[in-house]
């Protein structure tokens, strides 16, 4: 009985992967191989013959290999940016919403800095918790092994989300004027975002931050630690 993933291991031994991906890569392959020459057996066709078929469809290991390596290091990049910014991006950007929809539900009403149009809000227990969830969503992608540059991204995850909601209000007042026929004072609603965005933009990201700065400190001085101890 031939040995088939010996086979493919011989052809790509220089397959520059994870031991358990390039193990993975090379049973998938010679399970692929292995099939085609039973079912080539199975038609009474010579095992040589079948095993030269079978082995045919490999027109080019060196391109193979290539290939291989190029769609595993792109899935591999891609899992690292899941894990280092979207998963632990998004689970701040969801746990700070939900507080922030709890306190309203629960009857929490903004403080009100100046009167008049030019007011703004604050709800001051949610800029309390989002130092909280800035170092929840840093220390993630630290543990994932994000670079400090990530962690730090990751923690202003939630207000660079609301960042791009208010900058896509342009685009569609635009449309639904087109639409309607009906003029919109731009004017009036830059200084609108402008206002909103120092309560709910620049103000939470300096808490998020806050929170991201001190996970990296924390993590920063844990690895200075881990050094002296070891020397």
């Amino acid at each position: 009985m031939r040995d088939w993933e010996a086979l493919v291991e011989g052809h790509l031994g220089g397959l520059a992967l994870e031991p358990g991906d390039s193990a993975d890569v090379i049973a998938e392959i010679a399970a692929h191989l292995e099939e085609s020459y039973e079912a080539l057996i199975k038609e009474n066709v010579p095992e040589q013959v079948a095993f030269r078929r079978a082995l045919s469809q490999v027109t080019n290991w060196r391109d193979l290999q290539r290939r291989i390596f190029i769609a595993k290091r792109s899935a591999h990049r891609m899992q690292k940016r899941v894990n280092q910014l979207w998963i632990p991006g998004f689970l701040a950007l969801i746990l700070s919403m939900v507080f922030l929809m709890m306190l309203q539900k629960f009857g929490f009403r903004p403080r009100i800095v100046k009167s008049g149009p030019d007011a703004i809000l604050f709800y001051v227990p949610w800029l309390l918790s989002l130092p909280l969830f800035g170092a929840l969503g840093a220390y993630l992608s630290s543990r994932a092994g994000g670079s400090r540059g990530t962690a730090l991204l990751v923690s202003v995850f939630p207000v660079l989300a609301l960042t791009a909601a208010f900058l896509l209000m342009f685009p569609i007042g635009l449309i639904i004027e087109r639409a309607t026929g009906n003029h919109m004072d731009f004017s009036f609603v830059a200084v609108a975002l402008l206002r909103d965005g120092i309560g709910w933009l620049l103000v939470p990201g300096v808490a998020l931050l806050a929170g991201g700065l001190l996970v990296q400190l924390l993590f920063s001085r844990r690895s200075t630690s881990q050094v002296a101890a070891i020397g």
